[in-house]
């Protein structure tokens, strides 16, 4: 991946400077909870978890961003043991260290001190670029006239951040990576559309498929349900903040250009994605709804099974809608959740084939849904960190 960003010319258009992340150990923070701490043996770290990281230092990436998360008492980004001795001086790393958003100032609230402080350690530690937090651009200077950074440590982060532009031919050309005639040309190309789409093709899972339902006929009627199944902004997944929803492709939409004029597609919700109207705002951010209808479960899941007796087969599309995973999206509950699991029993009691058509951006616990649902179908929803 390394190479497939740097190529061998940064300076080149269609190369960009990779950046390793979340170094390290984010995939073990306690309870699976973003940002908690981690309590780990050195030989566990470097036998299991820092391999990779080394691996792309070896191959020449170009920078490396900390993470949030806490090891041996420490916070990463202010952590000297993990950004100076072994990333730098066991491991050799020339690049530059950059901290996730705000990554410096929530130190804070880890205890750690005021902004001052934390900016003060991070630099110390061996960071050179702020993200947001903007506390190296504002505090360093008094940190130095107090003694507690020496004005050296400044020139070498400095050093390394301008080595990273000058590799990426920026001083020559400020603006390569904001060619407004090149985003006209090539983003949503058609050839482009069609290689997201064979590779988000790749990434769906077929969990079971009992009497193989699947693949389904183009033929008679199927029915579509869930609150997914009509939920076109969610089709982009998590942290999509810039997506074109109105270029996205829903489920009922798909399902029916599929089948065209061959087979009858009904539509129902089911079900809205839970029943506390407040998650489920919290679960769509960036513009994206699920369009929350106001009737009560019972008369969204009378609706389904009406318009399901008669179908051939049901597809239901359930799960997670896409902020549900991702980064400070955490759940105790790792289930589908109670609504839409009550309208997956309503359909079973029709009789027909049914088809779990499943979104989600993390492993779920679906006990129930094996035992009882004929045919699942996993759709992978693009997540950053989910736990």
């Amino acid at each position: 991946m390394v190479r497939g960003y740097q190529g061998n010319d940064l300076t080149a258009s269609n190369t960009i400077m990779s950046c390793v992340k979340h170094y390290a150990l984010y995939g073990a923070s306690e309870a699976g909870r973003d940002y908690n701490t981690v309590d780990m043996s050195r030989q566990r770290m470097y036998n299991e978890y820092l391999p990779p990281y080394k691996a792309a230092v070896d191959e020449g990436v170009g920078s490396v961003m900390a993470s949030f998360n806490e090891i041996e008492g420490i916070p990463a980004t202010a952590n000297k043991w993990l950004l100076t001795d072994v990333l730098r001086n066991q491991w050799g790393f020339k690049g530059f260290l950059v901290s996730d958003y705000t990554g410096v100032s929530e130190m804070i609230n880890h205890g750690i001190g005021d902004l001052q402080t934390v900016s003060a350690r991070a630099l110390d530690a061996g960071l050179d670029m702020d993200m947001v937090s903007e506390g190296l651009l504002t505090t360093l200077g008094n940190s130095v006239k107090e003694g507690k950074i020496s004005e050296q440590q400044i020139t070498e982060a400095c050093r390394r951040i301008l080595e990273a532009k000058f590799k990426l031919g920026l001083f020559d050309n400020p603006y390569k990576y904001c060619d407004e005639g090149r985003a006209k040309s090539e983003v949503f190309t058609d050839a482009n559309r069609a290689e997201a789409r064979s590779t988000a093709t790749q990434s769906f899972v077929l969990l079971k498929n009992k009497n193989d339902v699947l693949p389904i006929n183009k033929s008679g009627t199927i029915a579509l349900v869930g609150p997914l199944a009509d939920a076109k902004e969610n089709m982009t997944g998590t942290w999509s903040v810039a997506a074109r929803f109105s270029e996205s492709i829903s489920v009922l939409e798909g399902l029916k250009k599929a089948v065209g004029t061959n087979a009858k597609v009904v539509y129902a919700k089911g079900a809205n994605l839970t029943e506390d109207e407040t998650l489920e705002a919290n679960s769509t951010l960036f513009g994206k709804s699920l369009h929350r209808d106001k009737r009560t479960a019972v008369e969204l899941r009378d609706e389904a099974v009406r318009i399901s007796k008669n179908a051939d087969v049901i597809v239901a599309a359930v799960g997670e809608a896409a902020e549900m995973s991702g980064e400070a999206a955490s759940r105790t509950n790792i289930e589908i959740p109670e609504t839409q699991r009550e309208l997956l029993k309503a359909l079973l009691k029709t009789g027909k084939p049914v088809v779990l058509v499943l979104f989600t951006g993390r492993p779920l616990v679906l006990t129930w849904e094996e035992e009882n649902i004929p045919a699942i179908l996993k759709c992978l929803v693009w997540r950053k960190r989910s736990r």
